[in-house]
């Protein structure tokens, strides 16, 4: 039986899950022991790096590939500035700062953004992990930290996509069609970005280590 697209992407980075996982910073988090604060460092770091995911975005909204993979309820740079706003307030913007692997992340989603196989392998990293486990640490955070919508955990609230199954079925159908069009040399090359952005935003989790030292 012939795989599918998405799940020869999926695959691609599916034995570095575990271990990105258990990362010092989530599992910190996870277990309730970071303050408000040590988890917007995090916060922090997202918003950087969906600033610069949702401005490819908008530039290639009209593109005849790439702009199959732009759904602007997706956008999560207006959800990442509530929740920072909750968390540190109005001032939030002179309080944070993008890590080195933050500025390495956002340099590479820049430099690949004029290639439509690039900006998807970074768009579908990001934002199907969201739509997943995102939702499970959306949950637990609420529970830590007593978040309601309208700030605080805003970023992993997709509403405007209603069904989140349904649309994720959807945009794996999209990844097929897309597999379909790409000759083997370009399907390897879009399969390699896919584990270079899951290395690159794995590496964002490992530098918040510090917070947990500090914690500690």
């Amino acid at each position: 039986m012939t795989t599918s697209f998405s799940e020869t992407l999926r695959n691609a980075t599916w034995a570095d899950h575990e271990s990105a996982e258990s990362e010092g910073y989530l599992s910190a988090l996870m277990g309730g022991r970071l303050s408000e604060h040590e988890y917007g460092e995090m916060v922090a770091q997202h918003y950087f790096a969906y600033a610069a995911l949702d401005g490819a975005s908008r530039d290639l909204a009209g593109h005849p590939v790439a702009g199959r993979f732009v759904f602007p309820e997706l956008y999560r740079e207006r959800a990442l500035e509530r929740d920072l706003t909750t968390i540190y307030g109005p001032d939030w913007r002179d309080r944070i700062t993008p890590s080195k692997s933050t500025r390495t992340l956002v340099a590479r989603i820049e430099q690949v953004s004029d290639w439509p196989g690039g900006y998807v392998a970074h768009h579908y990293t990001r934002y199907l992990g969201d739509l997943s486990g995102g939702q499970f640490i959306r949950m637990e955070l609420q529970k830590i930290y007593g978040y309601a919508k309208g700030g605080g955990v805003d970023f992993y609230i997709f509403d405007e996509l209603g069904s989140l199954p349904r649309f994720k079925t959807e945009y794996r159908s999209r990844l097929d069609g897309l597999g379909q069009e790409l000759d083997d040399r370009e399907q390897q090359r879009m399969i390699a970005e896919v584990k270079l952005a899951y290395q690159l935003n794995t590496e964002v989790l490992a530098e918040l280590r510090h917070v947990v030292k500090t914690a500690a």
